[in-house]
């Protein structure tokens, strides 16, 4: 008689954060550390409920997503200390860091295969850069924290590369997924390199 044993799952809860403050609405923010507006108490209410108790939490270095953490705890989320996760980070957009997209104009080369180039200056990365280092981190999590909740409280490219991960697509085919602030987004990995999606782009 054979006899199998099956992968614990390991829930995945991505939160993107809060939406950022008035002053920096319509700019590419990327890796700038700016502050998140977090006054929607409905919101942050309805989104807690939802959230697993007994999780292990994690945010990006920036703090918009700490203080996306922080008003989920007061909103009635476990409280917990979450673990900070350099991978989480937005993508860096370099020299573009804090403009508008009109103000880059139409004619860049990076048009060309917005996915794969990378903006000016030092230290920028392109989407595929991102979806590469989220899927690598994703890998060891799910060995390190195999059939935990992770509550990930993050940013719309990191959790567009994440279901890039989850259902084997392409930069160009992940981006076309809507990630709004505040939502949630199901994914759980059941062993073997396989995921299913449970929820995408939830708002509550």
């Amino acid at each position: 008689m054979n006899h199998t044993t099956e992968s614990p799952v390991t829930r995945w809860w991505w939160v993107r954060h809060a939406p950022v403050v008035d002053a920096h609405l319509k700019r590419i923010t990327g890796q700038s550390d700016v502050d998140a507006d977090t006054s929607n108490a409905a919101a942050f209410q309805a989104l807690a409920q939802r959230l697993p108790k007994n999780a292990v939490w994690f945010t990006s270095p920036l703090k918009r997503t700490a203080q996306t953490a922080q008003a989920l705890t007061r909103a009635g989320a476990e409280q917990v200390e979450p673990l900070v996760e350099p991978a989480w980070a937005e993508q860096n957009f370099g020299d573009w860091t804090g403009l508008t997209w009109d103000a880059i104009g139409a004619d860049q080369p990076f048009w060309n295969a917005p996915t794969t180039s990378r903006p000016p200056g030092e230290g920028s990365e392109s989407f595929a850069d991102q979806c590469d280092r989220v899927a690598e981190r994703s890998h060891e999590l799910n060995a390190n924290f195999a059939g935990r909740d992770l509550v990930c409280v993050a940013h719309a490219g990191t959790i567009r590369a994440a279901l890039a991960l989850a259902l084997g697509l392409s930069p160009e085919q992940a981006l076309a997924a809507q990630v709004d602030n505040l939502s949630l987004t199901r994914l759980d990995y059941v062993g073997g390199g396989n995921w299913r999606v449970v929820g995408l782009n939830q708002v509550c």
